[in-house]
């Protein structure tokens, strides 16, 4: 009998503790996933909170950005008023070179007869040089004076240009104003090169000017008695169809007015 209640006793004490063991686990489990659902919502609510103050600093910066925009838009249409503007005047001192060029055409020249025959001279020695007798004009065929789509004076070009301004340093030419005009002819520039010193032909007609006027310049001429203007290619002498119209009509012309002549001369009285 005892060995029988032993075995008994022993199988209830087992049972007992796998009993009290089963809902301890189960507690722990439940208390590991709280604790990990703990963690996990500590995690997705410093998230919410990173997001939200990313949102109010996207949203301060967009208003920044559509301030900046509204800016930039202010500006751009200013400067389009501004280029209007600047266009405007453009046309109109264009159409005041143009009537007072032929009003000068029209009155003859007004170079005495010595400084045209110094002029004629000059014609005679340099065959891409032109000089009319008639208006008083000096016409250099661009091609010898710059390179295709360049703005830089050729080394062969300075021996007349340094004549030219020899001239026009002595006697009674001493005293009279220079215009010199660029002119191009129709082809649009298109090589990467040209284009970032040249955009259009109106550029390239008045750099060309400009630097046949520096070099006159630095030959002696008083810079008070030049001007530089371009034309681009809208006023052509010759057909832009073939090789040879285009050939003329890329040139630089010279024109010398009287010291009184508007179109170069200026008061400086009104300045003050």
């Amino acid at each position: 009998m005892r060995a029988g209640l032993s075995i008994g006793v022993l199988t209830l004490t087992v049972i007992t503790a796998t009993g009290c063991y089963g809902p301890y686990y189960a507690m722990q489990n439940a208390q590991r996933q709280a604790l990990v659902l703990h963690q996990q919502n500590q995690v997705l609510v410093s998230e919410r909170d990173e997001a939200r103050e990313g949102i109010q600093l996207l949203a301060g910066d967009n208003d920044r950005l559509l301030n900046e925009i509204a800016g930039l838009h202010s500006r751009i249409e200013l400067s389009e008023t501004r280029l209007a503007n600047i266009k405007n005047e453009r046309a109109q001192l264009h159409e005041r070179y143009i009537s007072l060029l032929n009003a000068q055409k029209s009155l003859g020249s007004p170079l005495s007869s010595e400084s045209t025959r110094r002029f004629q001279e000059l014609a005679n020695r340099y065959p891409e040089f032109d000089f009319d007798p008639e208006t008083g004009v000096s016409r250099f065929h661009g091609d010898i004076l710059f390179a295709s789509g360049s703005d830089q004076l050729r080394t062969s070009a300075m021996p007349v240009l340094r004549d030219f301004a020899r001239i026009v340093n002595q006697g009674d030419t001493r005293g009279m104003k220079i215009l010199v005009v660029g002119h191009t002819d129709n082809k649009q520039i298109i090589q990467h090169k040209t284009l970032s010193k040249h955009p259009t032909n109106w550029h390239l007609s008045t750099n060309r000017a400009n630097s046949v006027v520096m070099e006159l310049a630095s030959s002696g001429v008083e810079p008070a008695r030049l001007g530089a203007a371009g034309y681009s290619e809208h006023q052509p002498t010759a057909s832009n169809a073939n090789t040879e119209g285009r050939q003329k009509n890329r040139r630089v012309e010279i024109f010398v007015f009287a010291p009184d002549a508007v179109v170069a001369a200026w008061d400086p009285t009104v300045l003050r």
